[in-house]
Order: C-alpha cells, then sequence, then structure tokens
C-alpha cells in the first residue's frame, strides 16, 4: 500500500518566476524547515494555486517525493489555506516591510533542509503582531523574532552572563553586544543595554514566551534595535539587508514631498 505525502505546515518567504507557467518558491515549514518547491502551472490564469502561494499565510503542503536525499527542489502537488485571518496579505505599507524583512532574515540565517519548529511558531506568531496599530510593539515583535532567530541558530551569547568572564550580568550595571565578544561591560552610554533588560530577555527566552519576550524588548527598544543590527549584519557575512534599504529610501521620499 502506497504510503500518503505527509502534509507540511508552511509560509511563502519568497516567489521566482520558473517558465511562462510555473514558480520556485522558497518556503519555510515548521517540519523541514526551509525548502525550495517548484509550483508547476500556479501562473496560469485559472491556476487553483495562484491565489493561495501568497506571503504571509498560513498553508498546508503536499510535496511529491524527492528523488533522493539529494535533491534540492521538490515539486508541489496541493497548497491549501490553513484557516484563520491573512494577518497583511491585504495589508500596506510599515508593516509589510516589517514582514518581508523577517522573510529576510530567515532565508539568509537558516540552511535548507533545517528544521526550526521554535523559529517558525515565532514567525507565525509575530506577523499579527507587525499589522497592529502600535509602531513600538511592532518594532518590539522584530526584536523578539531577530534574538529567538539568533539563539535558534546558535548565534546569541547567554544574555545572563559576561561572556569572556563568564560572571552574571547585574541589573544595574549597563553592557553592549558585540560579534565574537558577545556581552561586554561597558559605561552608561548610548547603545547600552541595561543589565536588568539582558536578564528580562533572557528568562523570556528560557521560557519559550513570545509575549514575554516582547513586552521585555520594550524598555531598551533603541538600544536593542542597534544590537541586534550588529549581530545580524555579521552573520549574513556583511551583505544588505534589501528589504531595509527599500524602507529607508521610502521614508525619505516621503518625507522630501512633505
Amino acid at each position: 500500500m502506497r504510503r500518503a505525502a505527509p502534509q507540511l505546515q508552511a509560509f511563502v518567504l519568497h516567489r521566482y518566476d520558473w517558465s511562462e507557467s510555473s514558480l520556485i518558491l522558497d518556503v519555510l515549514t515548521r517540519e523541514r524547515g526551509r525548502l525550495a518547491v517548484a509550483a508547476k502551472g500556479a501562473r496560469r490564469p485559472y491556476s487553483q494555486l495562484r491565489p493561495v502561494l501568497l506571503p504571509f499565510q498560513r498553508l498546508v503542503l503536499t510535496l511529491v517525493r524527492s528523488t533522493g536525499e539529494g535533491a534540492e527542489v521538490h515539486t508541489l502537488r496541493q497548497a491549501e489555506w490553513a484557516g484563520g485571518l491573512p494577518a497583511l496579505g491585504a495589508g500596506t505599507g510599515e508593516a509589510v516591510f516589517r514582514a518581508y524583512y523577517c522573510n529576510e532574515l530567515v532565508m539568509k540565517l537558516l540552511a535548507r533542509e533545517d528544521p526550526h519548529p521554535v523559529v517558525f511558531d515565532a514567525y507565525a506568531a509575530t506577523l499579527p503582531a507587525l499589522a497592529g496599530p502600535d509602531e513600538l510593539h511592532a518594532q518590539a515583535a522584530l526584536r523578539a523574532f531577530e534574538l529567538v532567530l539568533l539563539r535558534e541558530t546558535g548565534v546569541l551569547p547567554d544574555l545572563a552572563v559576561v561572556t569572556l568572564t563568564v560572571q552574571p550580568v547585574q541589573a544595574l550595571q549597563h553592557y553592549v553586544l558585540v560579534p565574537e565578544s558577545g556581552v561586554m561591560a561597558t559605561r552608561e552610554e548610548a547603545g547600552s543595554l541595561t543589565g536588568a533588560t539582558l536578564l528580562a530577555l533572557q528568562q523570556a527566552l528560557d521560557a519559550g514566551d513570545l509575549a514575554q519576550l516582547q513586552a521585555a524588548c520594550l524598555p531598551g527598544l533603541a538600544a536593542l534595535r542597534g544590537a541586534m543590527r550588529t549581530l545580524l549584519q555579521a552573520q549574513a557575512g556583511g551583505a544588505p539587508w534589501r528589504t531595509r534599504d527599500v524602507m529607508q529610501g521610502l521614508r525619505r521620499l516621503i518625507d522630501s514631498r512633505a
């Protein structure tokens, strides 16, 4: 008896045109991590896949079995919308740019065929927060997702410990996060984080509580943004973040016309 192909929970991260009628998808799945998937015929006007394979919508995918473990591109057999409201599918403005930035983070930091269910769950929970009206909470949601992603890929230092001395972080002291050196004590200055903030972040990460982590990001939001940018830039090998550049360019254009 032939076994049914497993169903995968997924989000589309990016779509590439492939021939006149098909697409290559970069998808994030909970069960198997990032995958490259060929969606044959998905570009045809009357394809049932066309309205389904959109970013920021939770999907259930069924793939044709790959021919050998080294196969890089899987073939899509079926895709279904997984229900719920598409939080950003019809959205505009900065919420969509933030969500595309999350997609870029995942594509740059996660290798293919490397499952990270914690990242998948955090991504799914972050999207609605990005669509909210509160700018500070949207920024906190971004920082929390960055922290989860760095931790799950093994590059975030223990925020409760000074990395080089292995001494406990002190709540009233100030610290910076430095690539290769981790948590370092510093004077109170712009860009530094209080020990209390670092301890709260580490506690939330250890608890696996995304809402708690988002709340812990709020007190040191400006400094945390700079710290995350430095750590992520190091992990991306210095490559520019295209989504961020586009968003900043759009802001400058709007400001110039105001």
